[in-house]
């Protein structure tokens, strides 16, 4: 490491201003700064002294990931070889020319060959979106001659949680670029952003790709597989469908279930929600505000659930939470502390609006079974008007509480 140092220190010169690699220090110092924590520090007052930064705060989140994206490339390989299994098939292709060169197979009882065979869809996914957003991030840094902000690294981590296996590369590409730019680089940055970032690069699939982002045979990475999802089941059957479905409640809390690579795994989330609250990153009055609204809402359907045609509405509460992204959307995405409210009442009325809108958006509309993104998305808009709200209201308490008699 001290080699590794005395090289980049002795490279560090080219890239100063004057210098012919000058126009290039902003990819010089994202590297720098990946490898070693920054050397500058603040110097004069007024400052704040604070052991969390931006790195160290992104470092959590994706420390808090960890559990999901192992249970994502595990359950994506389970769901292929239980699939291939069943057919009697064998698959074709690169990635099942690397699983047989390893020697490993196709058997769902093997642990390593589902976790290598899921890794050969979802790292891919995760290097395209490193490599086309980190690209727009560096070219936005040079031209406005700034430093490469850490905050797409965490996004380059969420999205290939939110996707499905069979996701073509290219329209990853596409997404992440236009998120990048049109989402969060059009509008300042880094911290400038007032919506989620990988949302809104899955938002852009699902709209402009719907057959890749939608249907029944997108969420297990087996050419010509047919089968529903579990929320799909939920939307068109209710419970009855879920009580005759192949899988259980708690193979959906495990998340050993189709679906998004990174999403299905409630019992995976709740390990990332203990760890994001621990370190005080997230905020637990969104996630309980999540929790009430989905709670209550999901009551009251259940409640009128006699006297309408629709079967999700009797649909209890502890099956919304193991279906689709609630889980891993309350945890990692509507706690972005950027686009998420900042007042401390707001976070309550934020959370529990997006708790409410998802379970909604699910039961209510036929077409769209799924309604974590929207009910973040929505909510992202409007989470300034909250805080605005919250603030005002303080102002005027306080301006009655003394005001001259």
């Amino acid at each position: 490491m001290r080699l590794l140092r005395k090289l980049l220190d002795s490279q560090s010169r080219h890239f100063q201003p004057g210098r012919p690699l000058a126009r290039l220090h902003p990819l010089y110092e994202a590297f720098d700064t990946f490898l070693y924590s920054p050397d500058k520090v603040t110097r004069c007052a007024p400052h704040v002294r604070d052991g969390l930064d931006l790195k160290r705060l992104m470092g959590v989140v994706v420390f808090a990931l960890i559990p999901c994206m192992a249970m994502a490339m595990y359950n994506t390989g389970l769901q292929a070889n239980r699939a291939l299994a069943e057919a009697g098939a064998t698959p074709d292709g690169w990635r099942a020319a690397v699983v047989e060169a390893v020697g490993l197979g196709f058997s769902p009882e093997s642990i390593l060959s589902c976790f290598v065979y899921g890794a050969l869809f979802f790292l891919p996914v995760l290097i395209v979106t490193f490599a086309a957003g980190g690209t727009c991030e560096v070219i936005f840094a040079i031209v406005r001659k700034h430093e490469v902000n850490e905050g797409f690294f965490v996004t380059g981590m969420l999205l290939p949680c939110i996707v499905p296996p069979t996701i073509p590369l290219w329209q990853v590409a596409v997404a992440i670029v236009f998120a990048v730019v049109l989402a969060k680089e059009v509008f300042g940055g880094t911290g400038m952003n007032f919506l989620n970032i990988a949302l809104c690069a899955r938002a852009f699939l699902f709209f402009a790709y719907p057959a890749e982002i939608s249907g029944d045979l997108v969420w297990v990475a087996v050419d010509g597989y047919s089968g529903p999802t579990l929320l799909a089941t939920a939307a068109v059957d209710g419970m009855a469908g879920l009580q005759q479905a192949s899988w259980g409640w708690w193979d959906a809390f495990l998340g050993f279930i189709p679906g998004s690579m990174g999403e299905t795994s409630t019992f995976c989330c709740l390990i990332g929600a203990v760890i994001l609250l621990a370190t005080q990153v997230a905020s637990w009055r969104v996630m309980v505000g999540v929790v009430a609204g989905s709670l209550g809402t999901s009551l009251l359907l259940n409640a009128l659930a006699g006297q309408v045609g629709n079967p999700f509405f009797e649909v209890p509460f502890h099956w919304h939470v193991v279906l689709g992204g609630w889980a891993f959307g309350t945890v990692f995405m509507a706690t972005d502390p950027v686009t998420s409210a900042y007042t401390e009442k707001g976070k309550w009325v934020y959370g529990f609006l997006i708790g409410v809108l998802a379970i909604l958006i699910r039961v209510v509309n036929p077409a769209f079974p799924e309604g974590m993104m929207l009910a973040i998305l929505f909510m992202n808009v409007f989470a300034a008007a909250i805080d605005y709200v919250v603030v005002q209201g303080n102002v005027k308490r306080r301006l009655a509480r003394h005001a001259a008699v």
